[in-house]
């Protein structure tokens, strides 16, 4: 059964993933920097086809909330969006998010998954601040997306999405605390996303 659900969200995570890569490489010859966006989505995907197995949650829950939390921000669009802020400074908010769900990423390599599993603990890097700073960089990254290109549609996926990262964070802890180098981790770093709020 958890060899299916990982082959499952592989085909799932590619199939969403095509129409996302034509709709920004249609829009970056006039919106060079929503290429930071992709950049982003498409590691995920990278990380998601290569990772390794580990001990995952097979609820439907589980399942749901980290497929729809993956899913939403791969239908966002480019086209069509009002400028809120300047592209240079969303360029900025872009950069800082992507640069820190990279470096979480890469602290992560292999154990990067969707659905919420233990496949190792980590605690360098971005993981010495938050414990999830993966959720952190996306958040930032698409807060710029969104102001570079705001549409009521982005605005409803997004927001989605970011309240079915809050939930994933929960279901992700909740597999994890039952891991004793997991418990002693998050006596240390105190804050889940956000030092000081959260």
């Amino acid at each position: 059964m958890v060899r299916l659900i990982d082959y499952a969200e592989r085909l799932f995570v590619v199939m969403i993933c095509i129409p996302f890569v034509i709709a920004f490489l249609a829009a970056m010859p006039t919106h060079p920097q929503i290429i930071l966006v992709a950049i982003s989505e498409l590691l995920a995907v990278a990380l998601i086809l290569t990772r390794k197995p580990g001990a995952i949650a097979a609820t439907p829950y589980a399942f749901m909330i980290a497929i729809l939390g993956t899913a939403m921000p791969l239908f966002i669009r480019p086209a069509g969006g009002l400028e809120l802020l300047s592209p240079w400074l969303t360029a900025i908010l872009m950069s800082g998010g992507l640069a820190i769900s990279i470096s979480a990423k890469l602290f992560l390599n292999r154990s990067f998954g969707i659905v919420a599993a233990n496949r190792g603990v980590k605690s360098g890097g971005p993981y010495r601040l938050v414990r999830h700073p993966m959720y952190l960089g996306y958040i930032t990254t698409q807060v710029g997306f969104l102001l570079a290109s705001f549409t009521l549609q982005n605005l409803l996926l997004y927001a989605g999405s970011w309240a079915l990262q809050f939930l994933r964070i929960r279901e992700e802890e909740s597999i994890l605390v039952k891991d004793d180098a997991y418990s002693a981790y998050s006596e240390r770093v105190r804050w889940r996303l956000l030092p000081g709020v959260y």
